[in-house]
């Protein structure tokens, strides 16, 4: 990189990017592109893969936050960037997603996430499409259909060593399949031919595995949820369709709450070319910025480098009768030189914690009214009360702790007794 870190780039994008109020020109833009590419050069390996609806985000607020998600991963987008989400999720959730891509081509996408204690599930898909029209040497159409790249993702995670210090290390994976559909096209005699579509459509199957832990560290404010957070992600490992590379990446994130409306992230990520990695692409960063104006309005803003290609976005989510809708534009290299060039909606809706919400209060109330009975001298109450707290929630570390301290004194007061009796 020449000597030179992210850093410089992340300024010179940013500041005007908020201070104009999306007022980017093009005139910027270009010579922001000719600043990153003398920073970076050109990449000789981009575009060698396939499957690379891979790499397109169904949208969303990890769209919206320039897809630095691994280590947010706390709304169903977690199924593209860390699969280790599902098991932190706080509700159950159906989302829908749709993302004007580049040209004519579309996204549409939808998930499902559901949690049963520390382990969560997920089911997903994104289907890519964009028209095909042949024109033959007269200018007839000659050819029409859609090309189109379906994936289909089967989600499960675990969080292990969870408790009341410590939220745990979440460990997940995605098994992922995909299909590539080609319309046939003419062949060198001018004439439609009806396999040639077939030949270059291609099926594809792959896994994801993904680490999440959360803890706190310069922390401003009190809450109970962690400040921070540490990710990382293998995505799209598998075997190549028709011998061409998947996009495999692996992906290391951080987050960080400096205080409670705003969240940081930072991604750096690092593509590998299974077939032969002295083909593997450059490295890229992204990083992110929300920051909740209210309890129902968000506001994001990210940043992805990829070589010389700097995309820009900037999202909002409204929270409407439990509906969460996010809105995203993104100023991208790969459409053209107008800002605000691309659109994506999304739609998440919530069903609720399964009643874990109403279960920590109780288990909450239940050590708290412990704590009094054991101050009033009830020892046998204390610790029915906190075995009962245990009972509904193992990893309520104070619990056991006051269990124990009840243990030691009376083994204490045996102690004593024995010592007496010797005597």
């Amino acid at each position: 990189m020449k000597g030179r870190s992210p850093l410089a780039a992340l300024l010179l994008i940013f500041s005007p990017f908020w201070a104009g109020a999306l007022n980017i020109s093009s005139d910027w833009y270009s010579q922001t592109v000719d600043y990153l590419a003398e920073l970076y050069g050109v990449d000789e390996n981009a575009g060698l893969t396939s499957f690379r609806s891979l790499y397109v985000p169904m949208g969303g607020r990890a769209e919206a936050m320039g897809t630095a998600f691994s280590s947010v991963a706390d709304d169903p987008s977690f199924i593209e960037w860390n699969p280790a989400g599902s098991a932190t999720m706080k509700r159950s959730e159906l989302s829908f997603y749709h993302n004007n891509w580049i040209a004519s081509t579309k996204v549409e996408g939808a998930v499902y996430t559901k949690r049963f204690g520390d382990m969560g599930i997920a089911l997903g898909g994104k289907w890519l499409y964009v028209d095909f029209t042949e024109y033959d040497q007269y200018g007839d159409r000659a050819s029409k259909g859609y090309y189109s790249e379906t994936i289909a993702v089967a989600n499960l995670s675990y969080n292990f060593f969870r408790g009341y210090y410590f939220d745990g290390i979440s460990l997940g994976a995605n098994a992922k399949m995909g299909f590539r559909a080609v319309p046939d096209y003419s062949n060198d005699a001018g004439y439609v031919d009806p396999s040639s579509g077939d030949s270059q459509s291609a099926f594809a199957v792959m896994l994801d595995a993904g680490l999440l832990t959360r803890f706190n560290i310069l922390k401003f404010y009190h809450a109970k949820e962690r400040n921070a957070a540490f990710s990382a992600v293998l995505r799209n490992v598998g075997p190549a369709p028709l011998g061409d590379p998947l996009p495999t990446v692996a992906t290391m994130g951080v987050s960080y709450h400096p205080i409670r409306p705003i969240v940081m992230s930072f991604d750096y990520s690092f593509p590998l070319n299974l077939v032969d990695p002295t083909l593997s692409e450059a490295q890229y960063w992204a990083t992110g910025l929300s920051v909740a104006v209210t309890p129902f309005i968000d506001m994001q803003g990210g940043l992805m480098v990829r070589g010389s290609n700097p995309r820009i976005s900037i999202g909002s989510k409204l929270l409407v009768a439990g509906i969460d809708l996010n809105v995203n534009y993104t100023l991208d290299l790969t459409t053209s030189l107008q800002p605000l060039n691309r659109v994506s909606l999304s739609a998440r809706f919530n069903f609720g914690d399964d009643g874990r919400a109403v279960k920590a209060a109780r288990v909450e109330e239940l050590y708290l009214t412990g704590l009094d009975e054991y101050a009033n001298g009830n020892t046998e109450e204390a610790a029915r009360l906190w075995t009962a707290a245990l009972k509904l929630d193992p990893g309520f570390d104070p619990a056991r702790e006051s269990l124990a301290a009840i243990d030691r004194s009376l083994q204490l007061v045996r102690r004593m007794d024995e010592i007496q009796k010797l005597e």
